[in-house]
């Protein structure tokens, strides 16, 4: 996909990874939907992309863990831009702990890491099918093709966020709908600070940084600029994943040893 005079929709789009990819389709020619439950946050992005070309950018906002709210930023997007062309499901939390986990944190961590993906799919796909095209970009994270030390829920509904994406493409790649899911590890936003509300704990924060470089989002976003217009599945901006992948992947026992092992390092006091 080339994104010039394309129609995006760019959830959690005030800050981090989505603020970027907003600036970064802008700069290709896009019509940009900065979707976030941060409305001042989302007035500020799409103020910054309009004021550089008018008429290019509109704030939304939306939680994405309700179906209302998805479906209706969706609605208004068309609405002001006609039929979309990208949809960007990036907004993302990353909560929760160990067993002691609460049911309300799971079932948080599920609505927005998961059933906001499928919420716009519902709403876009059919459409999407009639046109014989539309693309859907999933935000999932390294953590859903390894883990995630330290946080059951983010490793659990990151995974299932890659199966969503997976699925996606597979039932509807033969019909146009274009798949493209991003997996990347550490990255320079707020949910990598431990001090941040609402962050995994500091163990995995202190695994992540372990794991490979920290990386702007400008760099994530360029990356997803050329693997969109590559029409490629899997987005690593962080390489060793692939790497740390097929040896998950060519030795799964092995592997759980090593990630033991740095589990314990990173505990160590």
């Amino acid at each position: 996909m080339q994104l010039d005079g394309k129609v995006t929709v760019i959830t959690g789009a005030a800050s981090g990874i989505g603020r970027a990819l907003a600036r970064r389709f802008a700069a290709e020619g896009a019509r940009v939907a900065v979707s976030d439950l941060d409305a001042a946050g989302a007035a500020a992005v799409a103020a910054e992309l309009d004021a550089a070309r008018p008429g290019s950018a509109m704030a939304l906002v939306g939680d994405v863990a309700l179906e209302a709210d998805v479906v209706d930023v969706i609605d208004q997007a068309e609405a002001r831009f006609g039929p979309i062309d990208l949809y960007c499901a990036n907004a993302g939390i990353g909560v929760g702990g160990d067993l002691a986990t609460p049911d309300s944190v799971w079932d948080q961590a599920f609505a927005v890491n998961v059933k906001a993906h499928y919420y716009a799919a519902r709403r876009l796909v059919p459409g999407w099918v009639s046109r014989g095209e539309g693309y859907f970009l999933s935000t999932a994270s390294a953590a859903g093709l390894l883990s995630q030390i330290g946080s059951a829920p983010y490793a659990v509904t990151k995974h299932a966020a890659v199966a969503f994406a997976e699925w996606l493409s597979i039932t509807y790649g033969d019909a146009g709908v274009k798949v493209s899911c991003l997996c990347p590890q550490g990255v320079n936003t707020a949910m990598l600070s431990s001090s941040h509300a609402g962050a995994v704990e500091p163990l995995g924060i202190a695994a992540v940084r372990a794991g490979g470089p920290v990386l702007e989002p400008e760099l994530v976003a360029e990356e997803v600029v050329t693997a969109l217009a590559q029409e490629r599945f899997l987005v690593l901006p962080h390489g060793e994943v692939l790497e740390y992948w097929r040896r998950k992947s060519a030795d799964y026992d092995r592997w759980i040893t090593g990630m033991r092992r740095l589990q314990a390092r990173v505990s160590a006091p």
